[in-house]
């Protein structure tokens, strides 16, 4: 069955590498966007006190992250998966990123 998987990148400087190894491994169709989180757009425009508190808290040198979509066949997960985590030392580090996938029940115009 066909999914959607979603990677939610902080790490950017890991991008290449993931999709360097990702094409390696054969899966060769992906998305980008550029994107930010929600915690770095409110203390942008908040002027509140914890608001200011919280944007300390994060890393001002990463604002934006990439948003990664690929649709990958359910098998294929767990490989994409390791791929990510080695080029990012891990998701479990903190400001990494995410990944989660969602079925899909139709696609048209390319082949998984």
């Amino acid at each position: 069955m066909p999914q959607l998987l979603v990677l939610v990148l902080n790490k950017i400087e890991c991008l290449e590498s993931i999709l360097e190894n990702l094409e390696e491994a054969g899966i060769k169709g992906a998305t980008i966007l550029e994107s930010k989180g929600m915690a770095h757009s409110l203390a942008e425009f908040s002027e509140l006190r914890f608001m200011a508190s919280l944007r300390m808290l994060l890393d001002p040198e990463r604002q934006e992250s990439k948003t990664v979509f690929m649709v990958i066949d359910e098998a294929k997960i767990k490989l994409v998966s390791d791929i990510i985590n080695k080029a990012t030392g891990g998701l479990d580090k903190p400001d990494t990123g995410i990944i989660f996938t969602l079925p899909i029940s139709y696609t048209e115009g390319f082949e998984i």
